[in-house]
């Protein structure tokens, strides 16, 4: 397996002191699909905000620990956020297109960082790989929001991608789509993995089955007596971890006797 692209060594978050994730330690690999599963409060999403430094913004948020990215320390004094979140992309729960048009959504990251190269070229690359060129290109000055559910979060994600990001964070990218809509997120996650390094959270196991190489379960233990906190269970290749978990915890979860 090739070196990892984030490195996360004893991660520990808190929110006004009390601790939402104790300790985690895993590596995530370059060109894979990594999901984060488990039971809701165990820190899933406190830790992918983690790895683009989202969490910088969150009032009252504290960050122990180390979370190496290429090798390089993500809160290392002197990293700039902005140019990590360029870096590593992010797509949020429900689509969030600006109301703007479909082709000004696509053109946006590249304008506030005035990237260079030809705008239009870069528009249409995102939005090819992003799957939804073909049903939009004739109608690029129409509003975001005029596209279908699906759509808006395919354009999210080109937005994403328009800023050539070398890896694509996604969290719960299909919980508020339907079924045909989520498929073709599915799809496209499949497709993206070639060039990017994707890691998600979903609470839909069947989903983390489909589309991820690797998974880590989180759950949720109160550790020493002290409030609920999130802790790293298990970590392995995505079909070991729904058939031959190596913890008992994992085995109850994805068979469905709790969580």
């Amino acid at each position: 397996m090739s070196d990892p692209v984030f490195d996360i060594q004893g991660l520990t978050v808190r929110y006004d002191g009390r601790a939402a994730l104790q300790d985690v330690s895993f590596p995530i690999f370059g060109k894979q699909v990594t999901a984060i599963i488990g039971p809701s409060g165990c820190g899933k999403s406190t830790f992918i905000r983690c790895l683009n430094r989202m969490n910088d913004v969150v009032p009252g948020a504290t960050i122990d620990g180390t979370v190496l990215y290429n090798g390089q320390d993500l809160y290392a004094s002197g990293v700039d956020p902005i140019e990590v979140r360029k870096r590593i992309g992010m797509v949020f729960q429900r689509p969030n297109p600006f109301p703007k048009s479909i082709y000004d959504n696509a053109a946006y990251g590249p304008r506030v960082l005035r990237m260079r190269g030809n705008l239009d070229e870069r528009v249409q690359r995102a939005l090819e790989q992003a799957a939804l060129w073909d049903e939009v290109k004739d109608r690029l000055k129409r509003s975001a929001l005029s596209l279908s559910g699906g759509q808006q979060q395919r354009l999210c994600i080109a937005r994403a991608l328009a800023v050539e990001p070398d890896a694509i964070l996604m969290d719960e990218p299909a919980s508020a789509l339907d079924p045909i809509a989520t498929t073709r997120i599915e799809d496209l996650m499949h497709g993206l993995k070639e060039r990017y390094t994707i890691v998600i959270v979903t609470h839909n196991m069947q989903q983390a089955a489909r589309v991820a190489d690797m998974t880590a379960f989180f759950s949720v233990e109160r550790l020493d007596g002290s409030d609920p906190t999130g802790i790293l269970v298990e970590y392995d290749q995505t079909p070991k971890i729904f058939t031959q978990p190596s913890d008992q915890r994992t085995e109850d979860y994805v068979t469905g006797r709790f969580g």
